[in-house]
């Protein structure tokens, strides 16, 4: 029987792009033997892996996955300067309750329900939870306004949080697969052809000519994330819309990640040249708010289930209000980000696994030979992006995954 393979990989997310490294890392690979294709519809980290915060954290979820994850974090940083590549750094994280002021004033001037409108992005579960209880009370960071703080918990310290920027370390990622021997194609899948229950092709347009072309596949991994059932219609798979803006700030702040809860005085709001308009908001908001290494400060809102998931992440629309409100919240409790220049407004979409038993993700074979599932990862991608292309690396050089129990993370037990 020939050892040579044909993996392909769908899907230019951290998850697909980390896969590739792996895949190209492992030490069966030979690359005269073994062709990795990854298929990307639009561009590298062209959705959430390139618009998330990119906050590691060992609290994060689910436990099987995150110490390897978070451990694999550190040691590519050490291979591949990361700290300069991707901005990996080690930072603090808490929780910061504040009363917000009206944008309008001078001088320093309940989430949860899911309705559609407003969406958890779930990044405090219970585990989350009891530490930060179990946190000490004391005026952090200081770029917090004093009339606005109330309290800050401390959840995560150096040695157990840090970050990395996104789309530097996707798109990294992808780089250094390239340079090891897997290709990298610009086209949208359109099948993945099957025979006697097993993968032997997979079939996609060219993004530049609309050319359709088919390729020989004996595994095929699934790394689409929130489009993973536009490829594989029964992977319980869904979308969640996130808005986040990046701020550069009037002055240097300190390395935090922050969630926050800000309770807002009545009638706030404003009206200014860029929304024309003063919008309704709830009594408390919870925007988080994470300092970058690149003087930059990104600040995500709650999720929305308002517009439905587009054909791919070029098409997705960005609602100014909802970014508008995120940059209001900040700027009525710093005025650091009050102050400071807007650089961007975006929206990308989130997986979710619809399932009473898993929240997920989903990582392992499914019933069809050669055909693996990599998705439904929430928040929580680019933290567990490295871990997850490691146990896909695993499972197919080496038939199953070593470096971490996933056996609650099979698809096949939805």
């Amino acid at each position: 029987m020939s050892d040579e393979r044909n993996i392909v990989i769908i899907g230019g997310g951290i998850i697909g792009c980390t896969s590739a490294y792996f895949l190209t890392r492992h030490p069966a690979y030979d690359p005269s033997k073994h062709r990795i294709t990854l298929l990307e519809a639009s561009k590298i980290a062209g959705g959430a892996s390139g618009k998330a915060g990119g906050l590691l954290g060992l609290w994060a979820y689910p436990n099987n996955i995150v110490p390897l994850s978070f451990r694999l974090h550190a040691e590519l940083s050490a291979a591949h300067d990361g700290a300069n590549r991707w901005g990996y750094r080690r930072i603090n994280c808490g929780s910061v309750r504040a009363k917000g002021r009206h944008p309008s004033q001078p001088n320093g001037r309940d989430g949860g329900v899911r309705n559609g409108n407003s969406i958890s992005l779930q990044k405090r579960d219970k585990a989350a939870l009891e530490k930060l209880a179990t946190g000490g009370l004391y005026r952090e960071p200081d770029w917090v306004s004093a009339e606005s703080f109330l309290e800050y918990r401390g959840m995560g310290a150096p040695e157990d949080t840090a970050q990395v920027h996104p789309y530097q370390f996707t798109t990294s990622m992808a780089q250094l697969a390239e340079e090891k021997g897997a290709k990298i194609i610009m086209g949208s899948v359109s099948s993945i052809d099957k025979n006697d229950g097993k993968v032997n092709s997979v079939t996609y347009s060219e993004k530049e000519t609309a050319t359709s072309h088919t390729i020989p596949a004996t595994d095929v991994v699934i790394a689409a994330g929130p489009w993973t059932q536009r490829v594989f219609p029964p992977a319980p798979i869904s979308a969640v819309r996130a808005h986040s803006v990046t701020i550069r700030p009037s002055h240097p702040i300190s390395a935090y990640a922050l969630f926050t809860e800000i309770r807002l005085p009545p009638n706030f709001g404003r009206t200014d040249t860029f929304m024309k308009s003063k919008r309704s908001h709830r009594k408390v908001v919870s925007p988080e708010i994470y300092a970058r290494p690149n003087d930059e400060a990104y600040v995500c809102g709650e999720g929305d289930t308002l517009v439905p998931l587009p054909e791919t992440t070029a098409d997705v629309q960005t609602d100014d209000a909802r970014c508008q409100d995120i940059i209001d919240y900040v700027s009525s409790i710093s005025d650091e980000l009050r102050d400071g220049e807007v650089t961007a407004r975006q929206a990308c979409y989130l997986p979710h696994v619809e399932s009473v038993t898993s929240r997920g993700p989903l990582i392992g074979e499914t019933g069809i030979k050669g055909l693996l599932l990599a998705t439904g990862h929430t928040c929580w991608g680019i933290q567990n992006g490295p871990g997850t292309g490691k146990l896909i690396s695993e499972i197919i050089f080496d038939g199953k995954a070593r470096s971490a129990d996933i056996s609650s993370l099979d698809p096949r037990l939805l």
